[in-house]
């Protein structure tokens, strides 16, 4: 790497670049380099960060919040004169790249796409406005690091950044989850009231139009009644998901715990995990499932495809479908010795993805735009 500098890392939340990104903020900093975070979102602190600056950013892509967040970004940029701006998330992405709209002497930028929010089988109107923003930004995106096959393919094709590549995500550190016993599954088993003879499905994910909790509600009642399904999370539909569990009587057999800062204790009380999302980039809970050996019923959409070869290391339905659902697990149910080879087989094809082995390959391509 060439001598130190200062990196700019971007997202529309503070938890995200706590979730995902503090190893690489302390790779840069263990290289000497200066490291900032700007976010939008309920600050949080961000350890590894030297300087962190809160954005104004808002969901909705006009609110007005957003601009004011370019513009902050533009002052904080312009006066900081960073080396490399790292860009996470789709809306600080897009800002962030605004920001550095018509800059003489900008910095370098890589975008890290964690899921470009269409695909194939998006409404053509809502495809067509992001890729649209996608697009007004790739004269500003040295780099694109995409996670699956879909959206590299993509960028590529749309030409989405001056340099496109693959990675296999930004890699999982799996420590919290080795060493876990069956002890601990049993004991939240019996805090939850789960008994020892249901089938407990867990599916972790932010409660959101895209993460489609209510297709694995609906899909409840044709289940055996020894089916349960734990949702841990928060978001705007959690309230709905609720209603709807009532709706259907399943207030015993679905379970809203809220956040869950134990997911290794799930994972192990858990006989399968069952991500019903709409799109993904390359999912972590999927991946922390696998590697606990879960078998993995997962909507055939981009980043569970990536992960899942269908009927070897776990099963796949159409993206909605609840009754494809309750068929793919019925059948795991029936048949323990599937159930047990799908997980053998689940956790041995998620090693690639350990952060170890996944974090050179990452810092590799930083690297290559440094010095370029």
């Amino acid at each position: 790497m060439k001598k130190a500098g200062s990196v700019l890392f971007t997202a529309s939340t503070f938890s995200h670049i706590r979730r995902f990104h503090l190893p690489y903020l302390r790779w840069f900093r263990e290289q000497g380099w200066q490291v900032d975070a700007a976010c939008g979102g309920a600050p949080e602190a961000i350890p590894e960060a030297d300087r962190v600056i809160a954005l104004p950013l808002e969901k909705r892509m006009a609110a007005p919040g957003n601009f004011r967040a370019a513009a902050l970004l533009r002052r904080e940029i312009r006066a900081r004169h960073y080396d490399l701006i790292s860009a996470h998330t789709s809306l600080a992405a897009f800002f962030t790249r605004l920001a550095v709209t018509g800059m003489g002497d900008r910095p370098k930028l890589v975008n890290t796409v964690h899921g470009y929010l269409f695909d194939d089988e998006t409404p053509a109107m809502r495809r067509a406005v992001l890729l649209a923003a996608e697009k007004l930004t790739a004269g500003r995106t040295d780099l694109v690091l995409t996670m699956n096959r879909w959206d590299y393919d993509l960028a590529r094709e749309k030409h989405l950044g001056a340099r496109v590549a693959l990675i296999p995500g930004m890699g999982v550190d799996f420590s919290p989850l080795d060493g876990v016993g069956p002890g601990l599954g049993q004991q939240k088993r019996a805090a939850c009231g789960v008994a020892p003879d249901a089938f407990l499905m867990v599916y972790p994910a932010e409660f959101s139009p895209r993460k489609s909790q209510h297709v694995l509600i609906e899909a409840m009642p044709s289940l055996p009644e020894r089916a349960v399904l734990a949702l841990p999370g928060s978001g705007e539909l959690l309230d709905e998901c609720r209603a709807l569990a009532a709706r259907l009587g399943l207030e015993k057999r679905v379970l809203f715990p809220g956040e869950a800062g134990d997911m290794a204790a799930w994972y192990a009380a858990a006989d399968a995990a069952v991500p019903a999302s709409r799109s993904e980039g390359l999912p972590f809970n999927v991946m922390e499932a696998m590697h606990m050996g879960l078998p993995v019923v997962a909507s055939a959409v981009k980043g569970h495809t990536d992960l899942i070869a269908d009927g070897r290391t776990g099963l796949l339905y159409p993206c909605g479908d609840g009754a494809a659902f309750a068929a793919a697990m019925r059948r795991l149910m029936d048949d323990g010795t599937l159930c047990a080879a799908l997980g053998r087989a689940a956790k041995e094809a998620a090693a690639p993805y350990a952060l170890d082995r996944v974090m050179p390959q990452v810092t590799a391509q930083l690297e290559t735009l440094i010095e370029a």
